[in-house]
């Protein structure tokens, strides 16, 4: 899911910005800007993008019965 070809361009993980804060990146061509802006002259680096966190299991609601063949 990191490395998937049709990411969303924003400049929060463009390769030429640097994050200021949560919401603004300082970009070498337009200044500060908000992170979900982004131009013509994006590159997506992937190490800059965090994955939304997976799912937590809840095992409150599990029984032996769903276990069992």
């Amino acid at each position: 899911m990191l490395f998937r070809k049709d990411i969303a361009p924003r400049c929060i993980y463009c390769a030429q910005g640097s994050a200021i804060s949560d919401r603004e990146v300082a970009c070498p061509r337009k200044g500060v800007v908000a992170g979900d802006y982004h131009c013509r002259r994006f590159r997506y680096d992937p190490l800059k993008r965090v994955p939304p966190r997976p799912v937590k299991l809840e095992t409150s609601r599990l029984k032996a019965e769903d276990f069992e063949l």
